[in-house]
């Protein structure tokens, strides 16, 4: 039997976990860089999103459920059994520990089946159109089983999925990660069924309908698919969440179908494209995408440009250390406090932009930068000893921008 899982949902699985990780330990630290007061803004925050979240979920779900409850059939051994010892089977053929519970609900025509879960119990839905359509193949069902169960296996514990939340958002990778894990499923759903072109059969419905899936020509999604590689075509798919059934089709027909390549410049343009979800989370992946980029620009930013501010000081302070040192042994020498800093032998233009300036009142030495001013005076002791120096910062230098160049 054909390994269930793609090999492509190995190794994005493992890198969407990989990057999202990282970047919550970045998240971590850029915080920490800023004060137990952030830290506490940013732990509330997420007490707030879990609350709120939890909340919503539980309200959402409950009313999912319920209303499945309610209105659904469930599947049983005593009602429906034909569909009872298919879901049987599958389970017992992928090794599903703990069965779920099945309901067929109204398809109002539209050829899908979905999975579910709720405070810990797992849920197969059939809609009744996919169920009718494979009236004709009493089997042909239990690719759609298998496909479901597939998401009941591969389904990511709270941890992991929030782990993995901030990889998934990246352009191509988010979208790369959803397409791969449908192809996992759909080889547990070939798992389940009679044969390849079973399985190949019951895919095309979604395509053909429920009066043509059986007279479909399997080989014309190859010739299909070889016309479906210009530059709209490749970008499209890329930003897709789902495969194409097309090539949905030809992987569970042959282990290493021969695709045709996607157009490269595709990729180029899609990169720039992020990944918000699948379908109506789209639009709330979306807004959490940017709420959650507004809240690392607004942390980074800020923190980048203290960073680069105080680098500059500092550089400024090291190249302005030679003028003081001319001062205090110009003073020393002469008993006196130069006029100007030409008088002493000092340049007012140092590299990197850094100008002096000298106020003969108190010898006081200012140091502009092109990112803050210094103001540096002599302090003498009254034993008489070396001349020292205090730093302080210019108008709009936080304490924080000076760091160590000041103390």
């Amino acid at each position: 039997m054909r390994e269930t899982i793609f090999p492509r949902d190995k190794t994005l699985t493992a890198l969407s976990l990989t990057i999202g990780v990282l970047f919550w330990i970045g998240v971590v630290w850029a915080v920490s860089r800023i004060g137990t007061v952030a830290w506490s803004m940013m732990i509330g925050i997420v007490v707030v999103a879990l609350v709120v979240g939890s909340i919503l979920y539980l309200f959402v779900q409950s009313a999912a459920i319920a209303h499945l409850r309610g209105n659904a059939t469930e599947v049983t051994e005593g009602q429906l059994p034909n569909l009872y010892n298919q879901l049987t089977a599958c389970c017992d053929v992928l090794s599903v520990p703990h069965r779920p519970t099945m309901y067929i609900r109204n398809g109002n025509g539209v050829l899908n089946a979905f999975a579910t879960r709720f405070l810990g119990h797992k849920y197969v839905i059939l809609l009744s159109s996919i169920v009718d359509a494979m009236g004709g193949s009493p089997n042909g069902v239990r690719f759609y089983i298998g496909h479901e169960l597939g998401h009941v296996l591969r389904h990511d514990n709270p941890l992991v999925m929030l782990a993995r939340w901030p990889a998934l958002r990246l352009p191509l990778l988010g979208a790369a990660f959803s397409r791969a894990r449908e192809t996992t499923c759909d080889r547990h759903g070939l798992a389940c069924s009679e044969s390849p072109e079973m399985a190949a059969r019951s895919l095309a419905a979604l395509s053909a309908g429920a009066m043509h899936w059986s007279d479909v020509s399997l080989d014309g999604y190859r010739r299909q698919m070889i016309a479906a590689r210009g530059f709209w075509d490749s970008f499209h798919e890329l930003l897709s969440s789902y495969p194409w059934t097309a090539k949905r089709i030809l992987r569970v027909l042959d282990e290493a179908p021969d695709m045709p390549r996607r157009n490269p410049f595709a990729y180029l343009m899609a990169a720039f494209v992020p990944y918000a979800g699948q379908g109506i989370g789209a639009a709330v992946g979306l807004i959490m995408y940017i709420y959650v980029v507004g809240i690392v620009a607004a942390i980074a930013i800020p923190q980048y440009h203290m960073y680069v501010t105080r680098a500059m000081l500092a550089q400024a302070a090291a190249e302005s250390q030679p003028a003081r040192q001319q001062l205090a042994q110009y003073y020393l020498s002469e008993g006196a406090v130069p006029q100007t800093l030409k008088v002493a032998g000092i340049a007012r233009h140092l590299p990197n932009g850094v100008q002096l300036a000298l106020n003969p009142h108190g010898m006081v030495l200012t140091v502009r930068a092109p990112s803050g001013t210094l103001i540096f005076t002599p302090r003498r002791p009254g034993d008489g000893g070396p001349i020292m120096w205090t730093c302080v910062g210019g108008p709009g230098v936080t304490p924080k921008e000076l760091g160590p160049t000041c103390h």
